[in-house]
């Protein structure tokens, strides 16, 4: 009777024993699938974080080479801009000069270069009349020579401000190519003339006008 006792209360016991061992082995591999399924998903997060960090750097290089190339047109802008700004200070010193100067010289004569319709170009006809000028200005020094370019009021009045400028300019460098010395001449471009009475053709020119200075 006491053996069957003893045999009851120990078969339990083993077998509680072997079912723990047994529970015990299935835990462990248990954690160690998902320690693997873990890991493995870490490094899966861990590869896409990689490959959006490297898109967003490349975007960011992509903003920066366009922040650097705007930055470089702004800069061609800003210089453009102050071209512009400096041929005008240039253009507004000239009148002022030609202003400030209008009652310290005296006119010795005047001529009239003429120009074809559109043209700025000098024909036959109008270097005739600057050889005869600058023959004038070689034999006296003190004589310089005052240049104001017109247009006919036919086409828009900012295409004729610069026509009128442009054939001014043409004088000039015919001028200056012939041995006047720059400091000697003075001009500008006054643009159409409105004038009613006078022909078209009178009034695409460039008038010419020989100044010396007042005597003290």
């Amino acid at each position: 009777m006491r053996q069957a006792v003893m045999v009851g209360m120990v078969l339990p016991a083993a077998l509680m024993l072997v079912s723990g061992c047994a529970t015990k082995k299935w835990v462990t591999e248990y954690v160690g699938k998902k320690e693997v399924e873990i890991d493995q998903r870490f490094t899966g997060v861990d590869k896409k974080v990689t490959e959006e960090t490297q898109r967003v750097d490349q975007k960011v290089e992509g903003v920066d080479t366009r922040l650097k190339s705007a930055e470089g047109s702004l800069t061609q802008t800003k210089d453009r801009a102050d071209t512009a700004y400096t041929k005008a200070d240039e253009t507004n010193s000239r009148l002022t000069r030609l202003w400030s100067n209008r009652n310290s010289r005296n006119q010795v004569e005047t001529y009239q270069v003429l120009f074809g319709f559109d043209k700025w170009d000098l024909g036959d006809n109008a270097q005739t009349t600057l050889v005869s000028i600058i023959k004038e200005l070689k034999e006296n020094p003190n004589l310089t020579v005052d240049l104001q370019g017109y247009a006919d009021p036919v086409g828009s009045y900012p295409y004729n401000v610069g026509l009128s400028q442009r054939r001014v300019e043409s004088v000039r460098r015919f001028l200056v190519e012939k041995g006047i010395e720059l400091p000697r001449i003075h001009l500008i471009g006054l643009g159409p003339i409105a004038e009613k009475g006078t022909p078209n053709a009178e009034k695409r020119k460039v008038t010419v006008r020989l100044m010396v200075n007042k005597e003290d």
